[in-house]
């Protein structure tokens, strides 16, 4: 039988380019492995015609943040009419936006730090709100890895964090800043992965930084926590998973807060596969490899291809 062909899509003009490119050549190798014809495809403006020209069964999307986990590469492919992986152009859109993100959780009755939303597009700096107590957690609305984010401790940190993400971005988020130690679990198919702990090494909190650098983090797999938490952060993130109609996998990030109240920071509908990302780490301590990850997620795409 013929071999499947993958495209699998990676960079991009977005800030986490250099990330995508660490994630698509992991994902391209794994499918050699496994025995797929493969195709690295850049997402430019030669992508369209590459992909037609092509003609794969599947994309294997690894682009993350802006262009590849909001939404526009998957309405692109949804018109091409190519399966791919991971969450639809809707799914996407929602994860990638914080503000309607937390918005939900909220409604659902799932804990999610206090929050407010600032526009910054006015020409002038937004006060200080009196809802949110200092200190707080700085971050754009729309994007990922924790590019932008900074905690402001004081009036002029506030200024200055304001002004920096003004200048890139049109709206950010003033989040509750919660002391406590930080989670992640991940979604495969439909199940809730081993909890991963993170420990930042090189900052405050798990910046870009402590994400990418070298030793910038340290990652335990499975968490060292009781049974009980285990079970309500995999709970609380499969329901977020579910809530905002997300498929594939995902990850949930979490901070349980010095009393042991955890609570959800956000949710990643394409989390990172480079040799520093969580969800490998967890489906490793899950038992599954990297490359039976990789599988089993062009498998799900490759259904829906042969279903069409």
């Amino acid at each position: 039988m013929a071999k499947a062909r993958i495209a699998v899509v990676m960079g991009g003009p977005g800030s986490e380019r250099e990330v995508s490119m660490q994630s698509g050549t992991q994902a391209k190798r794994a499918l050699d492995a496994l025995g797929y014809e493969t195709h690295g495809l850049d997402y430019d403006e030669q992508f369209v015609d590459a992909v037609r020209k092509l003609a794969p069964d599947a994309v294997f999307n690894a682009m993350h943040g802006t262009h590849g986990e909001d939404g526009e590469i998957q309405g692109v492919l949804e018109y091409l009419r190519v399966p791919y992986t991971g969450s639809t152009l809707e799914g996407c859109a929602l994860a990638m936006d914080k503000h309607l993100t937390k918005k939900l959780i909220a409604a659902e009755g799932l804990p999610t730090p206090a929050w407010d939303l600032f526009d910054l597009s006015g020409g002038s700096l937004p006060l200080l709100p009196g809802s949110l107590d200092l200190p707080l957690v700085i971050k754009p609305r729309y994007e990922g890895s924790s590019v932008g984010v900074s905690i402001v401790r004081n009036h002029e940190q506030w200024s200055n964090a304001m002004l920096s993400i003004s200048k890139s971005y049109s709206e950010a988020l003033a989040e509750e800043y919660l002391q406590g130690r930080e989670f992640h679990c991940g979604i495969l198919g439909d199940e809730a992965l081993p909890v991963v702990e993170v420990i930042a090494n090189v900052d405050e909190f798990y910046s870009y930084a402590a994400k990418y650098e070298p030793g910038g983090s340290t990652h335990i797999a499975p968490a060292p926590i009781d049974d009980d938490l285990t079970v309500r952060l995999q709970t609380l993130a499969l329901s977020t998973h579910r809530l905002l109609q997300l498929r594939d996998y995902s990850r949930v990030d979490f901070i349980v807060s010095t009393d042991g109240r955890p609570y959800i920071l956000e949710i990643n509908p394409l989390p990172g596969l480079s040799p520093v990302s969580l969800l490998p780490d967890a489906c490793k301590a899950a038992g599954i490899t990297f490359e039976a990850l990789i599988g089993r997620l062009i498998g799900f795409a490759l259904a829906r291809g042969n279903g069409r």
